[in-house]
């Protein structure tokens, strides 16, 4: 049933995608763009293309994902869709007075050849974008990369929206990359309790993890202004959390702007979260307050009461690139054996890092940039694991497989949780071992023989 179907036997695919581990380019785009306070994603190609990136994020966030379309017909399809991007932005600005309009192109307008930018400046020469209100753009081909690469271009247009004025503001651009809502309030937090003032972009805390409250917003409060994406060359320093997610507005802003950047690996775990605090430490010129310590200490204090049931488990990974990078690592830190790696994102600068940490672990590793599921389950055919770590897609192999799994990176169709309690920081760190001890712990019951079936473990 389901899955039981794929062979163990591996053959070569050079031209063949099978259950790809990734999604399109513009769901990146559309969430990055989410988080700009005021915002309306618009989606530069036909009403499908829009709804199924729409439905995607709906179901992984649970909240409604309101987001404009160029609605392309067989004419726009054929002369360009410029007339209809033109038509769009005078409605919305009329309808929804968002503050800022986001497009994202799609595979039909790229492959036409529709110029975002050429098509902006005539909108202002003809007083379709009101004074006020802001329109930027980022192309974003399907057939192109992946979400990932949808999320860092938009990220980019964001970045592209600095005005230095030649002053220092003192504070410290942070792009947090693909993250949950609730991880960019932890990052928040973190910084908060550090002493550093910072612009973060894009931020979806408070959009997509708000509050019922019974009054409908179509905009809600959370998300980076505009006024302070502005200001984000005059910051002092760019924090850039994941190559794949982040780097490229950084560089930008580093290259344009004279702001330098650091690019560091997402916080996830106890050696990336200790290299993201020391950062923060060294840009604000500040000792770390005593909570942030504690919290340090309580994640190791966990690591050490459960590192038995940790070591030497063999684990499978599916999921983006920065995310996994932070993942393989912690988990190798913890003395556990991540055996099978997969990303749908191109990139052999993915499989090199993979490499690089997982270079001492007593087993062989495998790694594959640009992969997807159907090799991921031959691979844990071949040699079988005792934990899978992905998105919703992976059920289905842990089914199969009869393998523990532990939900985690987008998406998340068939749970709750995800967008309110963090996995970045070490209180995030606390949450992924509660997780991870938890299947594993509840495996060991459901396979112990009676005679050691122990109420204490």
């Amino acid at each position: 049933m389901l899955l039981r179907h794929t062979p163990k036997e591996i053959s070569g695919r050079a031209a063949l995608t099978i259950n790809p581990a990734k999604t399109c380019q513009p769901i990146g785009a559309m969430y990055a763009a989410l988080g700009i306070h005021g915002c309306l994603p618009h989606s530069h190609g036909s009403q499908g293309c829009c709804a199924y990136h729409r439905s995607t994020l709906t179901r992984h966030y649970k909240e409604p994902i309101s987001a404009a379309t160029s609605s392309f017909t067989e004419g726009a399809s054929v002369f360009g869709g410029q007339a209809n991007l033109l038509q769009a932005i005078d409605n919305i600005f009329s309808v929804y007075d968002p503050e800022v309009i986001a497009v994202h192109t799609t595979c039909l307008s790229e492959t036409i050849g529709d110029d975002l930018k050429q098509i902006r400046i005539k909108a202002e020469k003809e007083g379709k974008i009101p004074a006020g209100k802001t329109v930027l753009g980022a192309n974003t081909p399907s057939y192109v990369g992946s979400h990932v690469t949808g999320f860092s271009n938009m990220v980019k247009s964001m970045a592209g929206l600095a005005e230095p004025t030649g002053k220092k503001n003192g504070k410290v651009n942070v792009i947090p990359g693909w993250v949950e809502p609730c991880d960019m309030e932890e990052l928040k937090r973190l910084m908060s309790l550090i002493g550093v003032r910072f612009i973060m972009f894009p931020d979806t805390s408070g959009v997509l993890n708000g509050p019922l409250s019974g009054e409908y917003a179509m905009f809600p409060e959370g998300g980076v202004t505009v006024r302070e994406l502005r200001s984000a060359g005059d910051s002092i320093g760019t924090l850039a959390l994941g190559e794949w997610c982040s780097a490229d507005a950084a560089r930008w802003l580093d290259a344009r702007h004279k702001v330098p950047c650091s690019v560091l690996d997402m916080p996830f775990g106890l050696a990336a979260t200790d290299r993201f605090i020391d950062a923060l430490r060294t840009i604000a010129g500040v000792s770390i307050p005593e909570q942030v310590s504690h919290e340090r200490g309580q994640l190791v204090d966990m690591i050490s009461d459960m590192h038995q049931y940790f070591y030497s488990r063999k684990v499978a990974l599916a999921g983006d690139p920065d995310q996994l990078i932070s993942m393989t690592e912690f988990l190798v830190s913890l003395d556990m054996c991540p055996v099978h790696i997969v990303t749908g994102t191109p990139g052999r600068k993915f499989e090199e890092r993979i490499r690089e940490i997982t270079g001492e672990v007593p087993c062989t590793v495998n790694v594959r940039a640009g992969g997807d599921m159907f090799l991921l389950h031959q691979w844990i055919k071949n040699e079988p694991v005792d934990l899978l770590i992905g998105n919703t897609y992976c059920k289905y192999i842990a089914r199969d497989e009869d393998i523990p799994l532990v939900r985690w990176g987008f998406p998340i169709l068939d749970r709750q949780g995800h967008q309110y309690f963090p996995t970045v920081g070490y209180k995030g760190g606390l949450r992924i071992l509660e997780k991870i001890l938890g299947v594993l712990l509840d495996r060991q019951d459901r396979d112990a023989p009676e005679k050691s079936f122990e109420l204490v473990m």
